[in-house]
């Protein structure tokens, strides 16, 4: 029993040691099968020997680990029973320098760096293989500078990977990644970097960004590690974590080849984690996951193999669907020699030294583009995009139906590809509407010139895009003002908005088939006509108006009027009946100074003066006009004007 106590007293001092783990910048865990149940499990730690603090990289060995089974069952126990964990120490040749994997006469500005892999390896014979079984490995804490995570300072990591039972894949190997993660990344400069693995067993692999695990805290900087779930980190938006860095193009990872490829555009440090997927027989059967902190600084490399990415398809230059020759486009720096290779492995002249070579395809496919500058050199840099040559690929439309407001118009892809299918379809209407189907209908509310654009592209990623002006009438049926005569008068209508007119009724008109009948009122009464407008493009619409015959002729100027915009009283006009025209209608303030004029019948002063707001108060207007028989008249009066 005292035996018992004394491993417990001092696991609690180990764990209790404040060992701040901010030198931590990433870490996996890996295994290999030796035969039958047993396997060696490696912890490898990536540790930030410049600024890391040299006590607590000494807190690293050893290495806590915990082998949990299907049920979250600890396999080390203490003799009561109780789950605990292993530890594993350091070898004496356990920590290894990583390269920096640049040369410092190949950065205009070299930053200083320091990293040491720490690798924890050990074996271990497991109770049985018909279990799964999950490795564990959890510390504290992730540097306080990280910028996509919020509270990094206190927030811990959880390292880990799945053993598959035997039913499953006996014996299994877990995949290995083949490059040391980057230490620096220069801003604004594009990122090409190989995180693929190789896997011993021959099982096929696949690439993902995916999400980093709470672990450990300050108060207990490495714990036991518990059993899955683990708690996953917030990302501060907009980062993710199928989107870590952002980036312009973003940098993103192929889920084929493992290559990271993009150009980030904000200085910082970054958790990336990396999932590799083990498949076999179409089943995924474990995960080697990696964390690490990619840091991006304002270095800036000497020498830069840079070519644009000018298709949306992952880290494509070019998919060229008109016909076999591509022109090529070198945004490099810093290079005085340039070796191209283009891919085309049936045609042995598919290289050249230009600075921006055009070159024939022999044939149609996807080929592996390089681009290698200032080859054999102190400072050389190489990059690799795909070339995708699938001509040919056209993208037309057209449409039917009547080009009137609020007609259904009928769109119909009419794009040729010789590889088929097309799989996707974008239509813009130019009216902030937009559509994704093959065939789509769509209206218009108003008249206008609206350019419809329209893009298409095949499953080889095949893309075109076509713009066709679409002319809707401005169509508007218009009978015309209400209006308001003495009888014995005639008015002349004025119907716009087409080409072909019909007035119903024809009681009093000259005609109902044109545009300007006459109506002749003997009589006082209230008439209502209804003209029907077919315009040039077929549009059909109606509009009405009404008539109002009276005994004699009538002035009125309102009293007061509210100029605020409501829609109600908002102008001041006179209202005149039977009255041919206006001489003037002038509006002057208190001092005498005039504030409106006009000479046109149904115009009005809206309070305002050079272009600003008049104060509430009373104004003062007088009206001259002449009657239909051409007599003048004078009036005046005063209006309150509020607001």
């Amino acid at each position: 029993m005292y035996r018992l106590l004394t491993v417990w007293l001092i696991t609690l001092l180990v764990l209790s040691i404040p060992a701040k783990a901010s030198h931590i910048v990433g870490g996996e865990v890996t295994y290999k099968c030796l035969g039958g149940n047993s396997y060696a499990i490696t912890v490898s730690i990536y540790e930030d020997c410049l600024t890391g603090l040299p006590e607590a990289i000494a807190q690293d060995d050893p290495a806590f680990l915990n082998i949990f089974d299907d049920i979250d069952s600890s396999i080390f126990r203490d003799p009561v029973g109780n789950a605990v964990y292993d530890s594993i120490y350091l070898p004496v040749e356990g920590r290894l320098l990583v390269p920096a994997n640049f040369s410092n006469l190949c950065i205009d500005n070299p930053p200083s760096t320091c990293l040491r892999r720490a690798r924890f390896t050990k074996i271990y014979t497991l109770p049985n293989n018909f279990s799964t079984f999950t490795v564990v490995y959890q510390r504290c804490c992730r540097n306080a500078s990280v910028l996509n995570i919020f509270s990094p300072a206190t927030v811990g990591a959880t390292y880990y990977c799945i053993i598959p039972a035997a039913k499953n894949a006996a014996c299994n190997n877990s995949a290995v990644f083949k490059n040391y993660p980057p230490q620096i990344i220069c801003i604004n400069n594009p990122l090409f970097y190989d995180h693929s693995a190789i896997d011993p067993d021959g099982d096929s692999l696949s690439y993902e960004f995916c999400t980093a695990y709470v672990g450990g805290s300050e108060s207990l900087a490495k714990p036991i590690p518990k059993p899955p779930p683990f708690d996953i980190v917030s990302y501060v938006p907009p980062f993710t974590s199928k989107n870590p860095m952002g980036g312009f193009p973003k940098i993103q990872i192929d889920p084929i080849s493992g290559l990271i490829t993009g150009t980030p555009n904000v200085i910082g440090r970054f958790v990336v984690t990396v999932c590799c997927h083990e498949w076999r027989n179409g089943k995924i059967i474990n995960t080697v996951r990696r964390e690490f902190q990619f840091v991006v600084t304002n270095c800036s490399k000497a020498v830069v193999a840079d070519i644009p990415i000018l298709s949306s398809e992952f880290n494509t230059y070019i998919v060229n669907c008109e016909d076999y020759t591509v022109h090529f486009i070198n945004n490099s720096k810093g290079g005085f020699s340039y070796n191209w290779d283009f891919g085309d492995t049936k045609h042995p002249g598919d290289t050249s030294n230009l600075f921006q070579p055009t070159y024939i395809y022999t044939d149609t496919g996807t080929f592996v583009l390089k681009l290698v500058v200032n080859r054999g050199s102190t400072c050389p840099d190489s990059i690799t995009r795909f070339v995708k040559v699938y001509p040919k690929f056209k993208t037309a439309f057209d449409y039917s139906g009547l080009q009137c407001p609020g007609m259904t118009l009928n769109f119909v892809d009419l794009s040729s590809s010789t590889y088929k299918p097309i799989n996707f379809w974008y239509w813009n209407f130019g009216d902030s509407t937009i559509s994704n189907i093959e065939n789509p209908t769509h209206s218009f509310s108003n008249g206008g010139t609206y350019n419809v654009l329209f893009v298409a592209r095949n499953f080889k990623g095949c893309t075109d895009t076509v713009i066709k002006k679409i002319v809707v009438e401005k169509f508007k049926p218009f009978a015309g003002n209400d209006t308001i005569i003495v009888k014995g008068e005639s008015i002349y209508f004025d119907a716009r908005g087409g080409t072909q007119y019909t007035w119903t009724p024809g009681t009093n008109l000259n005609a109902t088939t044109i545009s300007n009948p006459t109506g002749y009122y003997p009589d006082t009464g209230r008439f209502s006509y209804t003209v029907h407008v077919v315009s040039p493009y077929g549009c059909v619409g109606s509009d009405t108006i009404n008539v109002s015959v009276v005994n004699q002729a009538a002035i009125f100027v309102p009293s007061g009027f509210s100029p605020n915009g409501d829609g109600r009283n908002d102008v001041l006009r006179p209202v005149l009946i039977g009255y041919k025209s206006i001489k003037a209608f002038n509006v002057y303030n208190r001092w005498g100074q005039m504030v409106y004029h006009t000479n046109e019948i149904g115009e009005g002063w809206d309070g305002t003066f050079y272009g600003k707001k008049e104060e509430i108060g009373t104004y003062y207007w007088m009206l001259q006009l002449t009657d239909r028989l051409g007599k003048d008249a004078f009036l005046k009066g005063d209006v309150t004007l509020l607001r």
